[in-house]
């Protein structure tokens, strides 16, 4: 499987392993087809110094907050780095690079900030259905 060339708002998500490869399949999908760079751009900027970062400003500022939840739900596979079905504490920390490679990584301070605000069941992870929660209210 070829992958295409990305803007710098694409995200690697991890496919199922083919038969007969010794590594995993990779394929890129891009944030920009639902967001608009700009969008992105403004919201990474407002966000730059160290616990600055709020997610419901990011999702608002980014315009995730006026997607359909099918939308948001397409945002979260891309969040969910190891395609476990969750965003994972170090997936959070790295969350800003994945709208930006060259953001900066999400403190401690604010990763678990964002943990505790979207984490619903208290399991330590964000499922989609709480991503999408988040976003949406």
């Amino acid at each position: 499987m070829q992958c295409e060339t990305q803007s710098p708002h694409s995200l690697t998500s991890l496919l199922d392993h083919q038969p007969g490869e010794n590594t995993l399949t990779r394929k890129k999908m891009s944030l920009s087809s639902i967001l608009s760079a700009d969008a992105i751009d403004s919201a990474v900027k407002d966000c730059q110094a160290p616990d600055s970062f709020c997610p419901k400003k990011f999702f608002q500022l980014c315009g995730l907050t006026k997607k359909s939840p099918q939308d948001v739900k397409k945002v979260f596979s891309v969040l969910d780095n190891d395609a476990s079905g969750f965003i994972e504490e170090e997936e959070l920390r790295f969350f800003l690079q994945r709208f930006n490679p060259g953001a900066r990584p999400l403190t401690d301070k604010e990763t678990k900030a964002f943990l505790c605000a979207a984490d619903d069941d208290n399991d330590g992870r964000i499922g989609a259905d709480e991503f999408q929660a988040l976003v949406l209210s």
